[in-house]
C-alpha cells in the first residue's frame, strides 16, 4: 500500500501533500496493531477470529480510501482500519507461524514456506494492479482485486488459525 494508497487519493481528488499525510497516519498505525494484536490472538483458544479480524480490518479500510468519500474525516478513519489491518495482520501472519510450530526446525520450514508463497503472491500484486488500472483508466476495478486477494488469505488464515501444532512429519 506504500505505492499504491497516495495514487490511488490523489487520482479521487487529494493534493499530494494530504495523500500523503494520509499514507504516513495509517503506517504509524500499524506498529500498535502489530505490537498488541500477536498478544491478543495468543491469548485466543485459536487464532482464526485474530485471522478474520485484522482481514476484516484491512480490507474494509482499502475499500473506504477507494470508494468513500475523500472529503472530510471519513477518509482518515479508514486510513485508520487499513493502518490498523495490515499492521494487525502481518503481526498475527508471523505469530501464526510460531504458534503452529512444535520446535525452531518446524518454525524455520514453516516460515521458509510460507514466506517464499507469500512474498511471490505479493511480488505480482502491484505488478497486476498497474496492468488492472491502465487497462480500466481508474482505480475503480481494484475493489475487486482488492477482495480477491482478501478472501484468499481468509481462506489460508482460517485453516492457519485452527489450534493445531506441527511436529515436521505431517
Amino acid at each position: 500500500m506504500f505505492g499504491w494508497l497516495a495514487p490511488i487519493l490523489r487520482d479521487r481528488g487529494l493534493d499530494a501533500a494530504s495523500a500523503g499525510w494520509l499514507v504516513s497516519f495509517s503506517v504509524v498505525l500499524q506498529l500498535p496493531a502489530a505490537l498488541a494484536a500477536p498478544l491478543l490472538a495468543g491469548r485466543a483458544r485459536d487464532q482464526r477470529l485474530a485471522v478474520a479480524a485484522v482481514l476484516g480490518c484491512t480490507l474494509a479500510g482499502l475499500l473506504g480510501c477507494l470508494y468513500g468519500p475523500v472529503e472530510g474525516w471519513q477518509v482518515w478513519l479508514w486510513a485508520a482500519v487499513l493502518g490498523i489491518g495490515q499492521g494487525g495482520a502481518f503481526s498475527v501472519a508471523l505469530t501464526l507461524i510460531v504458534l503452529r510450530s512444535r520446535d525452531g526446525h518446524v518454525a524455520a520450514q514453516l516460515s521458509s514456506m510460507a514466506q517464499g508463497v507469500g512474498y511471490t503472491v505479493a511480488a505480482f500484486c502491484p505488478m497486476a494492479l498497474g496492468l488492472l488500472h491502465e487497462a480500466a483508466g481508474s482505480w475503480r476495478p481494484a475493489g475487486p482485486l482488492f477482495a480477491g486477494v482478501a478472501a484468499l488469505a481468509l481462506v489460508a488464515g482460517l485453516g492457519a488459525g485452527r489450534k493445531l501444532t506441527l511436529s515436521g512429519e505431517e
